[in-house]
């Protein structure tokens, strides 16, 4: 089993989201089985898949002292990928989460206060030795300021080539437990999930076979 860590010091950069629609959109693509992790206290993904009816992705709670065991427990029952949300912040108990990674997905808003906080972000990653990059989110059609954004990014890492834009139905999707690709799965939200994925399973592809 593969275990993709959604980390970043910035709060409402996405990662939640990202975490549930790239498990979803894992799920579609045939790459499951899936399974959902939530280390974050708001428990927002948590909440997510609670008012979920489809039972794909799974969703495993667990003790973040227990992280490694159940990761381990996991695999062996057959699951493929583990997606594991974080909260925004840097502490040891993120340390040990990002530890457990396969891959690390860093979601950043093309803002100067987020692309100031992603160096703590990249350290982590790299102290653990991990596979990262960076997913560029809440990104305004035609902005200059993405553009600068993934210039500036490339420079501490890959940055993916699927840029989440700023739609509302993201959000929307959300609120009863679903995904922009279950609510308009040929919509332009829909597709960038589905690059997105192809993205990141490429990049631990590539990254695993390096080791």
């Amino acid at each position: 089993m593969k275990t993709i860590v959604f980390a970043s010091q910035k709060g409402g950069a996405g990662k939640t989201t990202l975490a549930a629609h790239l498990a979803v959109a894992a799920e579609k693509a045939g790459d499951g089985p899936c399974v959902l992790i939530d280390t974050d206290p708001q428990a927002s993904l948590s909440d997510w898949w609670n008012g979920r009816a489809d039972e794909a992705p799974a969703f495993a709670p667990m003790a973040l002292k227990d992280l490694a065991e159940k990761l381990e427990a996991l695999g062996q029952i057959g699951f493929s990928f583990a997606f594991i949300d974080t909260p925004p912040a840097i502490t040891e108990a993120i340390r040990s989460v990002v530890a457990q990674a396969d891959f690390v997905l860093i979601p950043t808003r093309p803002s100067p206060h987020d692309l100031r906080a992603v160096g703590r972000t990249v350290e982590l990653a790299t102290e653990a030795g991990r596979p990262f990059a960076f997913a560029v989110t809440q990104a305004k059609p035609n902005s200059r300021l993405t553009v600068q954004a993934m210039a500036a990014l490339s420079a501490h890492g890959v940055v993916a080539p699927s840029i989440v834009h700023d739609r509302v139905d993201y959000a929307a999707s959300m609120i009863d437990g679903r995904t922009v690709l279950e609510i308009d799965p040929r919509g332009r939200s829909a597709g960038e999930m589905v690059e997105l994925w192809e993205f990141v399973k490429t990049r631990m592809n590539e990254s695993t076979k390096a080791r």
